[in-house]
């Protein structure tokens, strides 16, 4: 059984205050929950997918830089112990 997708236009704001409109596809089930949080925030999709897709990016990049100096072998590792006494806890 194939899952039917709701098609969802929405426009960012850049930061030249152009907006971009981005098409995306999403199953039913995502799309009434979006709703639900729109109504009860009193927002529009746009604005709650424009906020999540905001916070999925900071978090991407927060995982990236954490990947980056977990591999680079000239950053040390530090210890919980170590840690807590470098900040006198």
């Amino acid at each position: 059984m194939v899952a039917s997708l709701v098609y969802i236009v929405i426009q960012l704001m850049e930061e030249d205050d152009m907006s971009v409109a981005v098409s995306v596809r999403i199953p039913p089930a995502l799309a009434r929950r979006l709703d639900a949080i729109a109504r009860e925030s009193e927002r529009s999709r746009s604005f709650v997918i424009q906020k999540a897709l905001e916070a999925y990016l900071e978090d991407y990049a927060d995982l990236q830089i954490a990947l980056d100096r977990l591999r680079d072998t000239t950053d040390p590792v530090v210890s919980g112990a170590e840690l807590r006494k470098a900040i006198g806890l």
